[in-house]
């Protein structure tokens, strides 16, 4: 009867420990997340719980599972199993916290700081910085689990006496790995480019959607995504509407008659404007930039606040300056001119051949 008790006295203590820490540390953190509302780091502490429940209940197992004397057999195995649990879950807790404490950094910042371009800029770096987080941790932990075989001790020892050579091999095989690692912590911190930006490469015009330590993912605005390296943006140029600021300046270009009225245009686009929500009132214009024997090139210009909106802008000037035009002056869009040709026995003027002077005549 002894032998069915302990053990199981063992794991239900374990197990009510745990569950009265966790709910003691739940209370505590929403406690402090009601005193502290400037900050979300307790509210956001709390999703540890069930990792830090995790590590405990280990950790407890782990400490007194040899005074259950329940399958002494095999103790060697069970501890075994609980210490690579163990290590799993404080791997699980250590990323848990370290995303909580990224996340509240950023929106603190976001909340003091209203410039969208260095929020986005705050965003792509925190993500990265959790990401580099996450693999050293995941790395640690994996190693530390090798560690604990006995013959993975020894199989280290004789490597590190190879160590160099296999650097230099990994380092080779690895080369493009490596990086694009080093491109992302580039555009991380060099501000190349930011999540949310409007960018334009291979002649694709979408928005940064994702950024990782090895690839990007560009957005496009019919919803396709675009998977590239991210040593592309440091080794290739590439357009980004977003830097400096999320304004914009969109053109629309025209090819019109030479008796298009460009003055009524300007005029018919100013009221265009003003009835278009996107257009941010910043400025307008129209002017004749350019000019052939049978057209003229007519330029009309107006802003935005964003890429999306300077996009919805250009549209509608298309569409209702050329229903203007084709309502209002139909002459001004441009034509093809021609003329008919008499052919030669009709009578009239042969007009396939060239007229020279009339031939003189009387004494030279």
């Amino acid at each position: 009867m002894e032998n069915v008790l302990r053990p199981v006295i063992v794991i239900v203590a374990a197990v009510l420990i745990t569950l009265a820490v966790g709910w003691l540390v739940d209370r505590f953190l929403r406690r402090a997340d009601a005193r502290r509302t400037d900050t979300p780091l307790w509210g956001l502490l709390r999703r540890c719980r069930l990792a830090l429940q995790c590590v405990l209940l280990t950790a407890l197992l782990r400490g007194s599972y040899e005074q259950a004397e329940v399958f002494e057999d095999h103790s060697a195995g069970i501890g075994q199993f609980l210490t690579l649990v163990l290590i799993g879950s404080c791997a699980w807790l250590v990323v848990r916290i370290a995303a909580a404490v990224v996340e509240a950094s950023y929106v603190r910042y976001a909340a003091r700081h209203p410039d969208p371009a260095r929020v986005r800029r705050v965003r792509t770096q925190v993500t990265l910085i959790q990401r580099v987080v996450t693999a050293i941790v995941g790395t640690v932990a994996v190693a530390a689990m090798l560690l604990t075989f006995p013959a993975m001790r020894t199989v280290g020892t004789s490597m590190l006496a190879s160590a160099g050579v296999l650097g230099i091999v990994a380092g080779i095989a690895a080369q493009s790995t490596l990086g694009n690692l080093f491109a992302g912590l580039q555009i991380a911190f060099g501000d190349m480019v930011r999540l949310g930006d409007t960018v334009v490469v291979d002649g694709e015009w979408g928005t940064v959607d994702e950024i990782t330590l090895t690839f990007l993912t560009v957005r496009t605005w019919d919803d396709r995504r675009i998977t590239m390296p991210v040593s592309y943006f440091t080794s290739k140029p590439f357009e980004n509407w977003s830097r400096g600021g999320a304004q914009m300046t969109g053109t629309v270009f025209f090819h019109l008659d030479h008796t298009a009225p460009v003055h009524d245009m300007r005029e018919k686009l100013h009221e265009i404007l003003r009835d278009c929500p996107a257009w941010d009132g910043r400025d307008w214009g129209l002017a004749v930039t350019d000019t052939t024997p049978t057209t003229i090139q007519v330029r009309a210009l107006a802003t935005a606040k964003d890429a999306d909106d300077i996009w919805t802008v250009r549209v509608t000037v298309r569409e209702q300056l050329v229903g203007w035009l084709a309502d209002h002056h139909p002459y001004a869009l441009p034509r093809v001119t021609t003329a008919f040709a008499t052919p030669p026995d009709s009578g009239g003027p042969d007009h396939s051949a060239p007229q020279g002077p009339a031939p003189r005549t009387g004494r030279g």
